[in-house]
């Protein structure tokens, strides 16, 4: 029998990847396997889920195609992670998928992403966030329309990565 995936992404430094590509490769292989990383997000091990989503993200950059009929999970059960590891590597698969979506998956990817903006406090979620809804928002007028005024807000941000990002696309979507 094969080896778990909680058990591979477990243990280690809490910074580090630790076998998360083997694990990934590991999926590749076998894309049957993909719902046993899947749900690696429901362990109780902040490791381990962080560790399974950057997996799932490379999956998804990678095999888009996997993630399709997975849109509603990526939407409800993993959106509903309170955790930033899993936060903007949701993100960056939503991101991969966006030009797939359906009107409805569409609306509920943004969203997922606009709470996101707006109640997280961690800095990756928010670079990467505040990313992706200025590249949704190009060819939505209304999406510009909500997202100038969140910039403005994250413009004055005492982290300089977020105000610097802020600023870069506040002047890129204003302008």
């Amino acid at each position: 029998m094969p080896e778990a995936f909680v058990e591979m992404l477990s243990g280690g430094h809490p910074n580090s990847l630790g076998r998360t590509e083997e694990v990934l490769g590991l999926v590749l292989a076998d894309g049957s396997r993909l719902e046993q990383l899947f749900d690696c997000l429901d362990e109780p091990d902040a490791v381990v889920r962080m560790r399974a989503g950057d997996a799932l993200e490379k999956l998804c950059r990678e095999r888009p195609e996997w993630f399709e009929p997975r849109v509603e999970r990526l939407l409800e059960e993993v959106g509903a992670v309170d955790q930033p590891s899993v936060q903007w590597h949701t993100a960056q698969m939503l991101g991969h998928l966006y030009p797939r979506l359906d009107a409805k998956q569409g609306r509920g990817a943004v969203a997922l992403l606009r709470r996101y903006l707006t109640d997280s406090q961690d800095w990756i979620v928010l670079n990467v966030t505040m990313e992706i809804l200025a590249e949704w928002s190009r060819d939505r007028a209304d999406l510009t329309a909500w997202l100038l005024p969140e910039l403005e807000r994250m413009r004055a941000d005492e982290r300089k990565s977020v105000a610097k990002r802020a600023t870069k696309l506040h002047a890129r979507l204003a302008g």
